[in-house]
């Protein structure tokens, strides 16, 4: 089992429209990909970060992780959507 995780700082302001569509629209493109499980949005709330967001989801295995990678509804939303509105983040991939 891989658990792939983003933490991330939207563009946007909190409690703005424009965040909550941005996590709607990646729940919903993110969660219709083949083998993800287990998809979740969580706010953070340390002051010790920067960082606002996580996205967090698990997979099978490497090769169903490696096939999500490469999934074109990832590809566009990464290109479209994640390029121009995340203005940080850090990445963190965990094998359970």
């Amino acid at each position: 089992m891989i658990q792939h995780t983003v933490v991330f700082r939207l563009r946007h302001p909190a409690g703005s429209a424009e965040e909550a569509e941005f996590l709607a629209t990646g729940h919903a493109v993110l969660t219709a990909i083949p083998g993800v499980e287990e998809f979740t949005i969580r706010r953070q709330v340390s002051a010790k970060s920067d960082l606002t967001h996580q996205f967090s989801m698990r997979f099978a295995d490497q090769a169903t992780y490696d096939a999500y990678d490469a999934h074109p509804a990832h590809r566009a939303f990464v290109s479209e959507r994640w390029a121009p509105e995340v203005v940080a983040f850090q990445e963190y991939d965990f094998e359970e």
